[in-house]
């Protein structure tokens, strides 16, 4: 369970199988993967077609039901990605450099510490036109942040913590909650808004005139020099720093090739 996104760069495998058809299959293979995983660890060797497990699921009417699914019916699933990751190789939206590198998630719960360190890379008042256009989305969006609080309210499924942290700089005050549902909670960033995003963050050089701000988009042929990326992982990250590191990655990528990120929070 988590965030899940990709880059909506148009290609073979997603016009055989669709964006949502890829999707299906890649957690197909990762579950398949993950089992398979723990019943060797556990010194199992049965086969998949041996291997089941319990998936409960919500029906459509509010009720949960609980169906046995059987490893090697996820791995036949997932099989149709087998022809198409050929594709992928010299794609430019793949990001993770692997077969289907456009798509990638983000786990949950959130950590504490991922949610403090995307606070501390907010603009200063020394960042001024970043700074300003932050304050000014702010300002204009009384109710951001709402729907974070009812996630929050959720014990331990999406956030560690249900504390709620906020950096005020000046007569800016964000909060934690206001900074997730500004990145997360979309169904798509399209390049305009993407760019703002890796403003906030740090994820680009933010120190640039007015007239390159106002012309960020669409992304310059030489976007990669002009506005190098500029969050690399470090050795301390832990799991969500890193993911939320690579979700900033390829939301630079989609603004590159000026294209959206479809997210599904």
């Amino acid at each position: 369970m988590g965030i899940d996104y990709v880059i909506d760069w148009e290609c073979v495998p997603k016009t055989t199988l669709s964006t949502q058809g890829i999707l299906v299959r890649l957690k197909a293979q990762n579950r398949a993967q993950a089992i398979i995983k723990l019943y060797r660890d556990n010194g199992d060797m049965r086969p998949p077609a041996e291997m089941g497990f319990e998936l409960e699921r919500r029906t459509p009417d509010g009720s949960e039901e609980v169906q046995v699914v059987i490893v090697q019916a996820l791995i036949d699933e997932a099989a149709a990605l087998d022809p198409l990751a050929p594709y992928c190789v010299n794609c430019p939206a793949n990001r993770a450099g692997r077969p289907f590198g456009c798509f990638d998630a983000i786990s949950y719960p959130i950590s504490r510490a991922a949610e403090v360190w995307l606070l501390k890379q907010l603009p200063t008042p020394d960042d001024a036109l970043p700074y300003l256009l932050l304050r000014q989305v702010i300002a204009d969006s009384p109710n951001l942040g709402d729907q974070v609080k009812r996630m929050r309210a959720t014990d331990d499924v999406f956030f560690e913590t249900s504390d709620v942290f906020a950096r005020r700089v000046e007569d800016l005050s964000v909060s934690t909650d206001q900074l997730f549902e500004m990145l997360f909670l979309m169904n798509a960033a399209l390049p305009t808004y993407a760019a703002m995003l890796l403003l906030f963050v740090g994820a680009i050089p933010r120190d640039m005139d007015a007239d390159v701000l106002q012309n960020l988009t669409p992304a310059p042929a030489d976007w990669q020099t002009r506005f190098p990326f500029q969050l690399s992982h470090e050795a301390d990250d832990d799991a969500t720093i890193a993911a939320i590191k690579d979700f900033l990655a390829s939301l630079y990528v989609a603004y590159g090739l000026n294209v959206s990120l479809s997210l599904d929070a």
